[in-house]
């Protein structure tokens, strides 16, 4: 369904009764709804909860500033690993954490427990320090604090998630999409092939935003360390992160575990940057146990 939030029409997806807890899923860069699995949403409702997750702006079926053009990455990249202030971001991370503030209150959704991953892991310290009394927990999936002295991303996934596709038809962009899942996926829990190539096939039917994603990293870059907000988060954290990350290599998650006051580490051996079927289950687990300590507490 689409709800305006924040100037802007997002697409919106709500499963469970009203009556549970909601539990927001925020995905990361350039991902749409649709990569949080249906089969992981499932679980996560059968275990007694309200999810609700969307396309971000300028992903999926989602509104953006297409009229901003497309940022240069390049000189963005440069100014940051000078140590530059990184600017002229068509918007920021603060602009989509208010989104989905915004959005929450169009869907009528009060305190929310909330699960952001990468980038959405981002966007959701900027709501748990934003509005404390609205975020009842947090769980931080495969993310970062994005302080300067952690270990980058492998200089070949760094360089992929530059390039565009070698063609214009979607098969290419489906080539494109599997080059990077496969630099950046578990080594531990490898997909099946053409299960893979067909969620992206139809994640391109979907929507292919590339000038998008371009703005959304853009706003990455220009919002630099968040070290300083972690001690203003008061909201119940769980930091769940694999430990074969290429992208947001583990040691991003220790160090969010002690910036954040209380919160607490699971890292799953062999998980890369994705959610590996084999693994919903234990993902699941981890998010509804999150969801229940903070009830607890």
């Amino acid at each position: 369904m689409k709800v305006r939030a924040n100037g802007l029409t997002l697409e919106v997806d709500v499963q469970g009764p009203a009556s549970a807890p909601a539990l927001l899923l925020v995905m990361g860069l350039g991902m749409q709804l649709t990569a949080w699995p249906d089969a992981l949403v499932a679980d996560l409702v059968a275990r007694g909860l309200r999810v609700v997750r969307f396309d971000n702006r300028d992903a999926g079926l989602s509104q953006g500033p297409e009229a901003a053009g497309v940022p240069s990455l390049w000189r963005a990249g440069l100014r940051q690993a000078l140590g530059l202030k990184v600017t002229g971001a068509p918007y920021t991370l603060t602009d989509m954490a208010a989104d989905t503030l915004a959005m929450l209150d169009a869907l009528g959704i009060g305190p929310v427990h909330v699960c952001g991953a990468s980038m959405g892991g981002m966007v959701a310290q900027h709501m748990a320090v934003a509005q404390p009394l609205r975020v009842q927990s947090l769980t931080l999936l495969m993310t970062t604090s994005g302080a300067r002295h952690l270990p980058k991303p492998k200089p070949a996934v760094q360089l992929a998630l530059l390039q565009r596709p070698r063609g214009t038809g979607e098969d290419a962009v489906v080539a494109h999409l599997l080059r990077i899942m496969r630099l950046i996926g578990s080594p531990a829990f490898e997909p099946d092939p053409e299960a893979l190539r067909q969620r992206l096939h139809d994640s391109v039917r979907r929507a292919w935003r590339p000038d998008g994603t371009a703005r959304q990293l853009m706003a990455i870059l220009a919002d630099g360390d968040r070290s300083p907000l972690l001690a203003r988060i008061q909201a119940p954290t769980l930091v769940l992160h694999g430990e074969a990350d290429p992208l947001v290599p583990v040691a991003s998650a220790y160090d969010l575990v002690e910036k954040i006051p209380g919160a607490l580490l699971d890292t799953v051996p062999g998980m890369g940057h994705d959610l590996p079927t084999t693994l919903l289950p234990r993902l699941a687990l981890a998010m509804a146990r999150q969801v229940e300590r903070a009830g607890r507490g």
